[in-house]
């Protein structure tokens, strides 16, 4: 029974539910005053369009070149969810290793920072040299990227586990293995979910660099060849849709991780910074 004075858990939510309705309102008016405020100085300058196009101007070549847009988006997309799956696994993977052999965590780990220091630019032609031109090095790309905050915050969270758990499990004769995945894998969740809303968020990245290295489709390419021939609208807009989905998978993984961390929302609020 909850102390006296203490809020309900479904208090407690009927108290976020406001906060929660206010947080998407907030950011459309946000980004409506900086789309409107880019419009009026680019009029007002008269700043050439390939210099700095309006929101208008991208808005109609959006229309405009819907088809053509939208097929490389595709391509686009597609290498986007499979490098998260790929870099999500891998990043799972390693850090469930380096949490049960300190060898490992102390072999594997300068490896993830160095891997995470390299430019991706300096690895992106390696990555075509091994892979080709096809999917798979923008796959490898988009996953080498996404693997380091999946490992490096599921690891972090299983370091974190409380011990008191920890030995009542050892006291009841659980296995290593037991422990793992009854108690330290379930309390790191909810850093797991942080790492892949980050991973969410640079997803594209990885996508359009290998794009950009060595592709025949995608968004990348679409905004390399605009680029060449000054024409920044069409930039702009790929760019456009690149923040869309990066906007709708990492709601998509909001989503997901509080259905499957429900005992603990607060925590992850306050590791992503959205309720």
């Amino acid at each position: 029974m909850p102390e006296a004075g203490a809020a309900a858990p479904s208090d407690l939510s009927r108290r976020r539910r406001p906060r929660q309705a206010r947080l998407p309102l907030a950011a459309i008016v946000t980004g409506t005053g900086a789309l409107v405020v880019w419009e009026v100085a680019v009029r007002a300058l008269d700043t050439p369009a390939y210099v700095l196009p309006a929101p208008s101007r991208v808005a109609q070549t959006l229309v405009r070149q819907a088809p053509l847009l939208w097929r490389d988006a595709l391509v686009t997309g597609g290498e986007m969810l499979g490098g998260l799956l790929v870099g999500t696994l891998g990043g799972i993977a390693v850090a469930l290793l380096m949490a049960q052999s300190r060898l490992l965590e102390r072999a594997v780990g300068p490896l993830l920072v160095v891997a995470q220091a390299l430019p991706v630019f300096a690895i992106a032609p390696l990555l075509v040299v091994w892979f080709g031109f096809g999917v798979a090095s923008k796959l490898a790309m988009a996953g080498l990227i996404i693997f380091f905050p999946v490992s490096t915050s599921l690891f972090e969270g299983l370091r974190r586990t409380d011990p008191g758990l920890i030995d009542l499990a050892r006291l009841n004769g659980a296995s290593r293995r037991d422990t793992l995945l009854l108690i330290r894998l379930p309390s790191a969740l909810p850093a797991l979910g942080a790492g892949l809303r980050v991973a969410a968020a640079v997803a594209p990245l990885g996508a359009v660099v290998g794009e950009w290295v060595g592709s025949s489709s995608g968004l990348g390419l679409v905004m390399l060849h605009a680029n060449a021939r000054m024409q920044t609208d069409t930039v702009f807009a790929g760019l456009t849709i690149l923040v869309a989905f990066s906007l709708a998978l990492w709601a998509a993984v909001g989503w997901l991780t509080r259905r499957m961390v429900p005992w603990a929302p607060d925590t992850l609020s306050s590791l992503t910074g959205v309720p």
